[in-house]
């Protein structure tokens, strides 16, 4: 197994407010982790950390992504070393079509990759657009949304829809998903974890029809979440418990199940009690 991502006794505050307290963490090419706890344990804290976001500060602790220290890189220089963060909840982008900022991206991210080829840096807006269009029709998603601002008067469950189209264009090696199945029904639900379980089984190829290059390793993710029915239509390889800015157990996919089940009441961090002399 190749090391993706090692964080070790990581520690971030929010207006100086500690947040993560100590957080280890070890993730594999190829791997699916599930973060799962209760609300304010700072699982988001963490994923936005992570990405460079910079309302969170890191006061301790070092990360390592692909072998180099992720925190020395600015917020951009991760995205193209193959970091992408689904946000919980989407920010709107005015002025700017869904098709543009995805046709930008993407010429941004082939740019800053030596193992694409200079004929794929080029792709004209109308090769885009085919790849555009084959990608969001996997997702259920109105082709008419390309040409909407980003996520202007888009529902919640079309603005997650279009964090995973985001995705699916990129292709980063590993997605961090901060509760992109909040506020979705069932029937969206299956088709975000359906474009996750698409990347995933895709390998070493590239699609003729449209020359967009397919990634040559199998991508990870980092699924935060409160409760666990994502996780009946994405099989993570590992699942964590974390709970008052610390990963406090760990597990198989059955141990999603069991904490759907028992709640996280047993991990509460219970009030000291001062007897009185």
């Amino acid at each position: 197994m190749v090391s993706l991502l090692s964080i070790k006794g990581l520690h971030v505050s929010v207006e100086n407010t500690p947040i993560v307290r100590g957080l280890d963490l070890e993730m594999n090419e190829g791997e699916v982790h599930a973060i799962m706890g209760p609300n304010g344990s700072g699982k988001s804290t963490l994923v936005n950390a992570l990405m460079g976001h910079p309302k969170y500060a890191i006061t301790a602790g070092a990360v390592r992504f692909r072998g180099k220290d992720l925190l020395a890189m600015e917020p951009h220089e991760r995205s193209q070393a193959g970091l992408f963060l689904a946000f919980q909840y989407p920010k709107e982008i005015a002025g700017v079509t869904l098709r543009s900022f995805l046709l930008a991206a993407h010429r941004a991210h082939c740019a800053s990759d030596k193992r694409v080829a200079s004929s794929d840096k080029r792709l004209s807006p109308l090769q885009f657009q085919k790849v555009l269009l084959a990608e969001m029709k996997k997702l259920n998603m109105d082709p008419l949304f390309a040409e909407r601002f980003v996520n202007q008067g888009f529902s919640g469950g079309e603005k997650k829809k279009a964090e995973i189209l985001q995705m699916s264009i990129l292709r980063p090696r590993l997605a961090l998903l901060d509760e992109t199945d909040s506020g979705l029904d069932v029937d969206a639900l299956k088709i975000v974890a359906e474009g996750v379980n698409d990347l995933r089984a895709q390998s070493d190829q590239r699609s003729a029809a449209s020359r967009l290059p397919l990634p040559a390793y199998r991508p990870s993710f980092l699924i935060v979440t409160h409760y666990a029915r994502i996780l009946e239509y994405i099989t993570p390889d590992r699942v964590h418990v974390m709970v008052a800015g610390k990963i406090v157990e760990s597990g198989g996919a059955e141990f999603a199940k069991r904490l759907e089940k028992e709640g996280y009441e047993k991990y509460a961090v219970k009030p000291r009690i001062e007897l009185k002399m």
